[in-house]
């Protein structure tokens, strides 16, 4: 019952009587991966479908250098994964625990049989993945065409939509540690570039930092 009460959390799973969780619960496997664990490589990559049910994840790419570009970050209830059916875009990336994570596997065969059999469910899951599109696109044109500046605030804005703000006066804490280094690898800039930048965007009023630890005034922040 442990596993089905794990299962039944995940919002996109919100669709599934108690009978389909149970089916469900048979073809999953619940791993609990310890702080800085790569779930996948790109040379490790198997087909599958992942479900994030307690912790974070990180998923970035290498460039020919060396340096990491962080794709995304993903909380509880989130998804990843490929099989031949659907894609999150997942195959060619790292996949590394940022905290110790309970990850849900679900396999290729059992699940698209399970797929077909539950239209509601399939409708879920291709809203999830037109969401996960959309907001890849947004990013990749502010990286694009942004300033320095202005590609910080939006990741801001995006991981305090993700993780939640805990709220401090005027301004609210993002519910994620994040160094200044992460937020470079976010950006695709330097750590170096990311700290001059928030130095002035603290300047300004608009956020607040501490170690591994910003606030951000959200009110001013939607009008820049």
């Amino acid at each position: 019952m442990d596993n089905i009460q794990y299962l039944s959390q995940f919002n996109l799973l919100n669709s599934l009587s108690l009978e389909d969780l149970i089916e469900m619960d048979e073809m999953t496997s619940i791993t609990v991966i310890p702080k800085n664990t790569f779930i996948q490589t790109p040379e490790s990559f198997s087909e599958g479908l992942y479900f994030v049910k307690k912790g974070k994840v990180r998923l970035y790419k290498l460039n020919d250098e060396g340096k990491q570009f962080t794709s995304d970050i993903l909380g509880e209830g989130n998804v990843f994964g490929e099989m031949d059916i659907i894609s999150f875009g997942t195959r060619d990336h790292y996949i590394e625990t940022i905290e110790e994570s309970h990850i849900c596997l679900m396999s290729k065969g059992r699940f698209e049989n399970f797929l077909m059999q539950r239209p509601r469910f399939m409708m879920n899951l291709l809203q999830v993945l037109s969401d996960r599109i959309s907001a890849m696109s947004r990013l990749t044109q502010n990286l694009a065409l942004g300033g320095l500046h202005d590609k910080i605030l939006h990741v801001l804005i995006k991981l305090s939509d993700q993780f939640g703000l805990t709220s401090m006066d005027e301004y609210s804490r993002i519910d994620l540690p994040i160094s200044h280094q992460e937020i470079a690898n976010l950006v695709g800039a330097t750590r170096e570039a990311v700290t001059v930048a928030l130095h002035e965007l603290a300047e300004q009023k608009l956020i607040k930092t501490g170690f591994k630890t910003i606030y951000i005034h959200k009110q001013k922040l939607l009008q820049s």
